[in-house]
Parts: C-alpha cells; sequence; structure tokens
C-alpha cells in the first residue's frame, strides 16, 4: 500500500514539474520556428498567411533577434534582444500573463530621433525581466541604454551602434535564464535600429496543441519548400527533455523496486501460511485435490493481498494527489524552481500501470510458496 502510494504520488508530482516547465519555457520561446537558407525574410507577410492556413496553428509572430550590451546608471549586461510586433494575439498572450510592471502597450508606439527623455533620443519602449531589472535597478520609465554591433556596408565591417529605450514593461517568467538575459522591443523599432526595414529574420509558429508539433513542421516543411528550416521546441530542448525523462525513470525505478521489496515479502506471509496449513493441504489432497488446484489457492491467496494492498495504495495515493493539488501545504524555493508549491499532474494512465506492475510482482512473489504447497505429500503429512 505505501510502496503504491508513493509511487503514484511522485510520478503525479514528477508530471506536474515537467508540465510546468514546459508551459513556462515555451510560453516565451517558440514553439515552431521558420527561418530562411538566403538569411533575412523580406516576404514575410506572404509567409505568415501561409503559415495560417495549416491546420493546427494558432498565429504567428515575425520577429528579429540580435545580442547587445544593455545599460544602466547601475550596471551592465549582456542580453538577447528579440523584436516583435506587440499588437500580434500571439506576443499579447505569451507575454501579457508575465508583465508584473508595465504595459506592452508601449512598445507599439513608433518612435523616432524627436522622441527624448532627459534630453536622450529613444529608440523604443522595451519589455525586460524582473532578473534583469533587479540586476541594473530599473523600474518601468526609467532609461536604459543598449549597444549592438552592426555588420554595414558591402565590405560587412562591423560597427556598433547605441540606442536609448524606456523600460516599458517588467516580466517574470520563472525561467532564470530568460529572466535575466531576454528583452523584447518591437518589431518596427527593431527594424529601425538594427538597419534591417522590411525584413525579419524568422517567423515563430504558435501551435494550437503541443502533440501537434510533428505534423505541423512537416505540413510547413511541404508547404514552404527547401529554402526555408523549420524546427521545433522539441529540437531547442531536446536535452532538456531527455534528462528530465530519464529523472523520471529513475525515480519510478527506485520506487518500484519498494514495491518489490513489499511484495516479496508475501513469500514469508505465503510460506507461514504453507507450514500451517500442511494437514489441511494433505486433506484436500486425499479428497481428490490436484497439484494445480493447491498450486493455484495460494497464488490466489498472494494474489488477494497483494491486490488489497495495491487497491489501498491507488486510494491513498489519490488523496495524497488530491490534497497537494488543492491545500498547496508543501511549498518550495521559488527562485530555484520559479514556482512557490508543488505541481501535480496525475494521469490515469499512470495509475494503471503502478497497478499492473505491483500485481505482477505480487504474483512472482506467490509463484514459489504456492509451489512448496503443492509439492507437499499428503502420507508424510498424516504421518507426522
Amino acid at each position: 500500500m505505501l510502496g503504491v502510494a508513493a509511487l503514484v504520488t511522485v510520478l503525479a508530482v514528477m508530471g506536474g514539474f515537467e508540465a510546468s516547465l514546459q508551459q513556462r519555457i515555451l510560453s516565451l520561446t517558440p514553439q515552431v520556428e521558420i527561418q530562411s537558407y538566403n538569411g533575412a525574410i523580406s516576404d514575410y507577410p506572404v509567409i505568415e498567411t501561409r503559415t495560417n492556413s495549416v491546420h493546427g496553428v494558432a498565429g504567428s509572430d515575425p520577429f528579429i533577434i540580435g545580442q547587445g550590451m544593455a545599460s544602466s546608471a547601475h550596471g551592465i549586461s549582456g542580453v538577447i534582444v528579440r523584436g516583435v510586433e506587440p499588437f500580434n494575439a500571439s506576443v499579447i498572450s505569451k507575454l501579457s500573463g508575465y508583465v508584473q510592471q508595465g504595459s506592452l502597450d508601449a512598445l507599439r508606439e513608433d518612435y523616432n530621433v524627436s522622441s527624448s527623455v532627459s534630453g536622450q533620443p529613444l529608440d523604443g519602449g522595451m519589455a525586460l525581466g524582473s532578473t534583469l531589472a533587479e540586476k541594473l535597478k530599473l523600474k518601468t520609465g526609467d532609461l536604459i541604454s543598449l549597444v549592438v554591433p552592426i555588420v554595414a556596408g558591402k565590405t560587412a565591417q562591423l560597427t556598433t551602434k547605441t540606442g536609448h529605450f524606456t523600460v516599458a514593461a517588467i516580466f517574470e517568467s520563472g525561467i532564470a535564464f530568460v529572466d535575466r538575459n531576454l528583452v523584447f522591443i518591437g518589431l518596427a523599432n527593431a527594424q529601425k535600429f538594427f538597419g534591417r526595414e522590411g525584413r525579419v529574420d524568422g517567423i515563430e509558429v504558435r501551435l494550437s496543441a503541443l502533440d501537434q508539433t510533428d505534423a505541423v513542421t512537416a505540413q510547413l516543411s511541404t508547404l514552404l519548400g527547401k529554402s526555408y528550416r523549420v524546427t521545433n521546441w522539441k529540437e531547442f530542448d531536446q536535452a532538456a527533455a531527455a534528462g528530465f525523462e530519464m529523472l523520471k525513470r529513475v525515480y519510478a525505478l527506485v520506487l518500484l523496486m519498494l514495491i518489490g521489496v513489499a511484495a516479496f515479502n508475501l513469500v514469508a506471509t505465503l510460506i507461514m501460511a504453507v507450514m500451517e496449513k500442511r494437514k489441511d493441504i494433505a486433506v484436500l489432497r486425499a479428497m481428490g485435490a490436484t497439484v494445480a488446484d493447491v498450486r493455484r489457492v495460494f497464488v490466489l491467496k498472494g494474489l488477494i493481498v497483494g491486490g488489497t494492498g495495491t487497491a489501498a495504495g491507488l486510494v491513498l495515493g489519490a488523496l495524497g494527489c488530491w490534497l497537494l493539488a488543492h491545500y498547496h501545504f508543501i511549498h518550495i524555493e521559488k527562485k530555484i524552481y520559479g514556482i512557490s508549491t508543488l505541481p501535480v499532474e496525475a494521469h490515469p494512465l499512470s495509475f494503471a500501470i503502478v497497478a499492473l506492475a505491483s500485481m505482477m510482482l505480487c504474483w512472482i512473489a506467490a509463484l514459489y510458496p504456492a509451489r512448496q504447497a503443492a509439492r507437499q505429500m499428503p502420507v508424510e503429512a498424516f504421518r507426522s
């Protein structure tokens, strides 16, 4: 009972951690991404229209991406700059739920050199993560400077460009890398700032459901042809997903061994029963019971004991999952895990697999005592 309860509870918690981590990672990173092998994409409105026509696509968002150095009066930090369409429904649904301060509306404003704060010409509004804002000691409305490398001219000479932005919004996703390194600016302002007017680096695709990832990726690859590279979140986060899956398997194996230890306690219990019932077995054999009949009795006894413990364990485990999901009485460090309580996501399939594995172990444990009982000779039992 305790082994089964522990296993189903741990599997539910691990499933909750995986779903929570996946949801937070994919909230601010691409689910499917389209890029051109020829470099920047100039006809991106056409590509967007074709992409949105594919079944399973919930929306698309053209973007520009670059690296730079962000600075304020209190510090400096390397950042990844992502230019997005702030009026795009995909962007709003992706970012709005994580905004702690300010608003994404300021990213929509079209800035120019005449716009200024404290005498500094502005290049736009910027949304940045809470960790970065804390490091640079920034709040909404403050000024932040951005220095980026620019490749210009026919000789592809590398230069730098400095821009000044206002902090329009501060978000917190719970993913340390995102909150520390990623900043968002409006697509139009990003195109002007990076010198890529009328072009984007790629198109991010949002899915209606994650289980359609492979199908949508294949359809887009066929639709857009060999000039475009279509990748998805499984490729981006392959190492993390594989590591988490391995961790779940290790936990399940260790706890399954706990059930195995409990199941094989049945061996001692049933052997004691065989010793106590030697005369009864002899009487049954003398009355015509076969070896198979006696063996079957003790196998059924083991399965009844194991089945009762398994059923009680499933009920106890389900109750534990329900309590963890509704009352949140176990608290964890939010700065480390991005969440303050244990997430729980129980799947009926997990319960069924645990029950099946438990009963299999109980059946195996009952075989040896049942075999010993069947080998009892009636003459020897009566003689003793």
